[in-house]
C-alpha cells in the first residue's frame, strides 16, 4: 500500500520532506483540518498534493488565479497525475467535458476558482461523488479580497457544509498576520486545525537597499541588471504606468525585458509569463499581480524599483528570488517620493478604516472601522505596520529589513 514516502519519491522525485511537510501531509490523512503558513519555496503545494494522492476521493484545491491554475496543474499531468483545473479560460464544451470526466473518476485533484463553488453544476458534482479534501491555496486572499472584490472566499464554508460528508479542509498561504489568520480559521470555520507556521529564514537570499533620487532611479536600475549578466530576475514598480516605462528602458539597452500588469491583454500577460519561465526571456518588470504561485527557481535577484506597500508583500515578492537554494539578492531602490506615496496610501486607508470611505461605497459588508489613539496612529493590520516603520524609522528601507528578519525568528 501506497505511503506519503513513496508518493513523495515515485510522483515527485523527493527523496525527503522539507522541515514542516511531513507533520502537515500526516494530519491531512488523519482528518485533521491544518492551517499552515508557510515561505515562498517551502512547497506547500506538496503538503496537500500527496494526501490528495492517498486519500480516497476527490481533493478540490480553491485557487485565485487562472494562471496558478494551468501552472499547477500543467506541473502535476507532468508527474503523471490525475489532475485537472475549472475555470473561464475554458469553453463551454471543455468545461462539459471535464465536469463529465470528472463524474466519472477521471481525476484525483481539480483547481477551481471560489465562484466555481457556488454554480448549480458543479455543485451537483459535488454532491454526487466523495469529496475527500478541500485545498485553500493562497488563503490570505479570504482576508483581503473576500471583503471586497471576490466575496465567494466567504462562501466556501457554505459550500463544504453542503455536501453529505464533510471533507478535511486545509488552508495554505505563504504570509499571514494574526488577523489574517483569525480571518481564515473564522470564515473557514476550521475544526480544532493543526496550526503551523514555519521558519522564514533565506539564509541563500542577500538584502540591500540602495537610496537614489527619482532621476537616478532609472540609472541604477541599469547598473544593477548589467552587472547580473544573463541572470533571471523580476523588477517589481508600483504603478502599470512605471512597469511600461521600466521595460522599455531595459529593451533600449538590449536586455531581454517583458511587462506583467492587469491592463495587458490576457493573452500578451500569458505569453510573456512563459517567456520569463521558459528563459525566453531574462527579467520580468510588474506590478504586485505578478508572482503568485509562479515556480521559477532560478531567479537570482529581485529589485523593488519602489518602495512595497506593506511587509507582508515585501517578504513574498522578494521570496522569488533563489527558490532552488542559491545565493540570490533582493534589492530595494527608494527615494523620498515613494515615502511619501506610502504615507499617502496609508492616509487614505485610515480614513476607510474611519468609514470616511464606506460610507461613499453604500456602508454594507465592510470590516468595522478600527480605533484611532494618539497622532492617528491606526490599530492592527498593514496600514499600523507601515506606519510605525514610518513614524519611529527615519531610514524605512533599512527598517524594512530589520523587522523582516526579527519576524523571521519569531
Amino acid at each position: 500500500m501506497a505511503d506519503p514516502h513513496s508518493i513523495l519519491k515515485k510522483v515527485f522525485g523527493y527523496d525527503s520532506f522539507r522541515p514542516g511537510q511531513e507533520d502537515i501531509v500526516r494530519r491531512l490523512l488523519d482528518g485533521q483540518d491544518v492551517l499552515a503558513v508557510m515561505p515562498t519555496g517551502a512547497g506547500k503545494s506538496i503538503c496537500y498534493q500527496v494526501p490528495a494522492l492517498l486519500l480516497p476521493g476527490i481533493t478540490i484545491v480553491v485557487s485565485p488565479l487562472v494562471s496558478l491554475m494551468k501552472d499547477q496543474v500543467g506541473a502535476l499531468v507532468q508527474a503523471g497525475v490525475a489532475a485537472a483545473f475549472l475555470n473561464n479560460s475554458l469553453t463551454d464544451n471543455q468545461k462539459a467535458l471535464m465536469l463529465r470526466r470528472a463524474r466519472e473518476g477521471w481525476y484525483k485533484i481539480i483547481y477551481v476558482a471560489p465562484e466555481r463553488l457556488e454554480m448549480p453544476g458543479f455543485q451537483r458534482f459535488a454532491q454526487e461523488k466523495l469529496i475527500s479534501m478541500v485545498t485553500v491555496d493562497e488563503a490570505h486572499c479570504i482576508s483581503q479580497w473576500g471583503q471586497d472584490f471576490r466575496p465567494s472566499y466567504l462562501r466556501i464554508k457554505a459550500f463544504v457544509d453542503s455536501l453529505p460528508n464533510r471533507p478535511v479542509v486545509g488552508a495554505f498561504t505563504a504570509t499571514a498576520t494574526a488577523r489574517v489568520r483569525d480571518d481564515i480559521r473564522s470564515h473557514l470555520e476550521l475544526h480544532q486545525p493543526y496550526e503551523v507556521t514555519t521558519g522564514f529564514d533565506r539564509p541563500n537570499l542577500y538584502f540591500e537597499t540602495r537610496r537614489a533620487l527619482p532621476s537616478q532611479k532609472p540609472k541604477e536600475l541599469l547598473d544593477l541588471v548589467l552587472r547580473e549578466g544573463d541572470n533571471a530576475g523580476i523588477v517589481y514598480c508600483s504603478t502599470t504606468k512605471q512597469v511600461d516605462e521600466t521595460a522599455r528602458l531595459l529593451q533600449s539597452r538590449g536586455i531581454r525585458a517583458a511587462a506583467y500588469h492587469a491592463k495587458l491583454d490576457a493573452e500578451v500577460r500569458r505569453k510573456n509569463q512563459d517567456d520569463f519561465l521558459y528563459d525566453r526571456v531574462q527579467i520580468m518588470v510588474a506590478t504586485n499581480a505578478f508572482g503568485m504561485g509562479i515556480d521559477k527557481p532560478n531567479v537570482r535577484f529581485v529589485i523593488h524599483y519602489n518602495m512595497p506597500k506593506d511587509l507582508e508583500s515585501y517578504y513574498q515578492e522578494a521570496g522569488r528570488a533563489g527558490r532552488d537554494g542559491l545565493p540570490s539578492r533582493c534589492i530595494l531602490l527608494y527615494s523620498g517620493t515613494d515615502v511619501r506615496t506610502i504615507r499617502f496610501f496609508i492616509d487614505k486607508e485610515m480614513e476607510a478604516d474611519n468609514g470616511l470611505a464606506s460610507s461613499k461605497r453604500g456602508g454594507g459588508g465592510h470590516r468595522p472601522a478600527r480605533r484611532c489613539q494618539g497622532r492617528g496612529r491606526p490599530q492592527g493590520g498593514r496600514a499600523a505596520q507601515i506606519y510605525d516603520l514610518l513614524l519611529h524609522h527615519p531610514e524605512v528601507p533599512a527598517a524594512v529589513h530589520a523587522e523582516l528578519l526579527r519576524r523571521g525568528r519569531t
